[in-house]
């Protein structure tokens, strides 16, 4: 089994990540791409570049197995980050579209309907790039932070993004560049380590994010101080619920939309990347 981590050229806050992970020590050439990919192996390792969006590139871990026999454990992407606000930050989340209805499209890729696996790395890797953002000096300019579930490609394998938001000026940056590929180098235990966030099933418990806003503030209180698991987070946004004409809302019946089915596919999905785990769902009432 291998680990995908995929970079794209189009992206500088992807193919930056990328390059300062490949100027580590132990990288040789990888086995042979179609579609006029290029890839790189550490270990057990794999560095997947391509020049096309990452969000269109649906099951790259089914595709990569059929080009060269390896099955692939997780899929980890390296993206730019964008926000209103502008602010510097570095982030990790899992993916889907959980809150889609199938006659709906995708503005970001992904299935409607759908929630990837989260990688169980989210929450171990947001306290270690914490830690190395500090020591790295990018905090406080630097917001350390996750993010709620949205957006594709479709996988089908333990899946995470780790991001540089949230302009070019900072999705340039080199040193917040040299800060994700250590998250990488450490979180993948590439420097003769442990990796972190393996999930050794235990019966931990993980967290199931529910409601709250896009950065999900109070699921990550949680996280940094308990050091719990993460699985999938839903902001407000991805519960989207409908009163009939002839309820009032008040009970459950009352309530459709799509924010049952939300629920239960981003359930689902972190159970099966957790076996033997505890999901507790944390709720988070503020919808802003």
């Amino acid at each position: 089994m291998v680990v995908l981590v995929v970079a794209t050229a189009s992206d500088p806050a992807s193919i930056g990540p990328a390059a300062a992970f490949l100027a580590m020590p132990g990288w040789s050439p990888g086995p042979p791409i179609p579609e006029g990919m290029e890839s790189f192996t550490n270990g057990d390792v794999r560095l997947l570049k391509h020049e096309r969006s990452i969000i269109a590139e649906d099951d790259l871990d089914n595709r990569w197995q059929a080009a060269t026999g390896e099955a692939v454990s997780e899929v980890i992407f390296l993206s730019k980050h964008t926000a209103v606000s502008n602010r510097p930050a570095l982030t990790v989340h899992p993916i889907g579209v959980p809150h889609l209805r199938e006659d709906e499209t995708p503005p970001q890729g992904g299935r409607p309907g759908w929630a990837a696996l989260p990688n169980p790395r989210i929450g171990p890797w947001l306290r270690l790039m914490q830690k190395i953002a500090v020591d790295q000096g990018l905090v406080p300019e630097f917001e350390i932070t996750l993010e709620a579930t949205h957006h594709g490609p479709v996988t089908n394998t333990p899946t995470m993004f780790v991001e540089i938001g949230s302009t070019e000026e900072y999705w340039c940056r080199q040193d917040a560049a040299q800060a994700i590929a250590l998250v990488l180098w450490k979180g993948l235990g590439l420097d003769e380590g442990n990796t972190v966030g393996s999930w050794q099933g235990n019966s931990e418990k993980v967290l199931l994010g529910i409601g709250g806003g896009h950065y999900a503030p109070r699921h990550m209180d949680i996280v940094i101080k308990d050091g719990i698991w993460v699985g999938h987070l839903l902001s407000g946004y991805s519960l989207p619920m409908e009163v009939s004409p002839q309820g009032n809302g008040k009970s459950y019946s009352d309530v459709g939309g799509m924010w049952k089915h939300s629920i239960k596919v981003s359930y689902d999905a972190t159970k099966a990347a957790f076996p033997g785990g505890q999901v507790i769902a944390h709720l988070d009432q503020n919808q802003q």
